[in-house]
């Protein structure tokens, strides 16, 4: 079935910003509460907002096979459960309804005051109920930096990191939409020096600059996804700030990995851009520098060119652009990466979220975290109001961005903006 909402030659009746994120031909998935208070899954044109169970209800779906309800409730996870071919037929027929050519809608104003939001008359929520969150480690530039850091350069990435991708269980509970604030995280840390752990503050809190995709279910308990097959099972893609608290994190992670360092807050985009929308900006994978065992072994153009960007925005200051990396580095993709997610049998459902794990670049300037921005706290990054940040400070905002970019389109993700609150603080209780 063709793309047809990929045509670059599209445009809308809608007045849209020229170089929006959002043009006719991304059409992503996200949730949304109205004016009206009522939960409902959308998209996005431009900067407005639509409601598509609205649509559906009043009939501009007819035709495609979908239940009542389906646009109608708190999560995309059941959307996304009816598979691609839909998903490609709904974003075909909003493409459509869209349409400069099409004056269905475009001349109904009753229905365009029922359908249609601006952004300040909405509220986004998290797209999907995440059951399972996994995150992976597949910058080969980032686990070098990290592994230079703090082993023998000569060693910086474990012997089996070139022949697998390798990730850890996340907590699904704490990961969050752009806008929610996420507090200063507690826990043991080690002091230079120290022979016994001390509790408190992180002193090291810090960013992780990621992208993570959507799954939908996939596969049976025991049956693998096949590398050549992963694509369809994966909805979309979002931005992810992956937070981490370093400190803590060296202290805890050997034996077993991340715990408390990781499982604080994870902040993800609100919309999802969709492997189609993204298709025409497919590019190559790097090079294996070993040779992969078969179930690994892929063909074709599995990455894409997805500009991404972080910026630091001090309380009552203005931001600083701090790094500017490329999804397209990822040693691992997306394809390789579930395949070997599911390789043993792990079953894979509708709304379960994948992280890429830090993307960083060849060059200082594309450094995904600020322990690497920084090296260690080595180097400080200065910002535009003259202060200076080796981790990140209470009350400054993250912010990260992604966008792909041609002569005749782009195709962007919006932002996740997260402020980071200082340690939280029980409410005194005066009752007597």
């Amino acid at each position: 079935m063709p793309i047809t909402a990929n045509d670059p030659k599209r445009k809308t009746w809608l007045d849209t910003p020229e170089n929006t994120d959002f043009p006719i031909q991304n059409i992503p998935f996200g949730v949304f509460l109205t004016r009206d208070d009522i939960i409902t899954i959308g998209t996005r044109i431009g900067d407005y907002a639509i409601d598509l169970g609205a649509l559906h209800q009043l009939g501009y779906f007819e035709g495609i096979p979908l239940t009542d309800d389906i646009f109608l409730q708190d999560s995309l996870n059941d959307f996304i459960s009816d598979g691609k071919k839909t998903w490609r037929l709904v974003r075909n027929r909003i493409a459509e309804i869209f349409d400069t050519k099409n004056e269905k809608l475009k001349n109904n104003q009753d229905h365009r005051n029922i359908v249609l939001f601006t952004l300040d008359e909405i509220e986004m929520q998290l797209p999907v109920q995440v059951g399972d969150y996994t995150d992976f480690y597949s910058s080969k530039e980032h686990a070098t930096n990290v592994g230079t850091m703090f082993r023998d350069p000569e060693n910086a990435l474990l012997p089996n990191w070139l022949h697998i991708p390798v990730g850890y269980h996340g907590r699904s509970s704490s990961i969050i939409p752009s806008g929610i604030p996420v507090h200063r995280p507690q826990g043991q840390t080690l002091p230079a020096g120290a022979k016994e752990p001390v509790f408190g503050p992180s002193k090291l809190v810090d960013f992780e600059l990621e992208m993570a995709f959507i799954t939908t279910d996939a596969n049976p308990l025991g049956e693998p996804i096949p590398i050549d097959e992963a694509e369809e099972y994966i909805f979309g893609l979002v931005l992810f700030n992956d937070w981490s608290a370093r400190d803590i994190q060296k202290w805890e992670y050997v034996p077993l990995g991340p715990f408390l360092a990781k499982n604080f807050a994870s902040s993800v985009s609100p919309w999802i851009v969709t492997l189609d929308a993204l298709e025409p900006f497919r590019t190559e994978s790097p090079k294996p520098e070993k040779e992969l065992l078969p179930y690994l072994q892929f063909s074709g153009k599995k990455s894409f060119d997805i500009k991404l960007e972080v910026s630091l925005k001090p309380e009552n200051g203005e931001e600083t652009t701090v790094t500017r990396s490329n999804f397209k580095y990822m040693y691992w993709n997306m394809s390789q990466q579930l395949a070997h997610h599911t390789i043993n049998g792990c079953p894979v459902n509708s709304g379960d979220m994948m992280g890429s794990g830090t993307i960083s670049g060849p060059t200082p300037d594309s450094y995904g975290s600020m322990l690497e921005l920084s090296w260690r706290g080595e180097k400080p990054v200065k910002l535009k109001d003259g202060s200076e940040r080796k981790f990140i400070e209470d009350n400054d905002t993250v912010i990260m961005r992604g966008y792909c970019e041609s002569q005749d389109r782009r195709i962007g993700f919006g932002e996740v903006s997260t402020k980071l609150l200082p340690v939280f603080q029980p409410k005194k209780n005066n009752s007597r």
